[in-house]
């Protein structure tokens, strides 16, 4: 299985907001995350770059 850390960048400034994602599921400004063990995250902002090799999805900040 291939999980995925998501990083939210407002400005300069990089979270960590969640870690083992499988799921991303973006709907107009919201994204929904899902985790391997089904928990979620609702984030709003939009999906700047996924990057298999690093593991890590960039979302922007609104």
């Amino acid at each position: 299985m291939c999980e995925i850390n998501v990083i939210l960048l407002s400005g300069e400034n990089r979270e960590r907001i969640m870690d083992s994602v499988a799921r991303i599921l973006v709907e107009g400004d919201t994204i929904q995350l899902t985790g391997i063990l089904g928990d979620k995250m609702t984030v709003e902002g939009s999906v700047k770059e996924i990057n298999f090799s690093r593991g890590e999805a960039i979302i922007l900040s609104r």
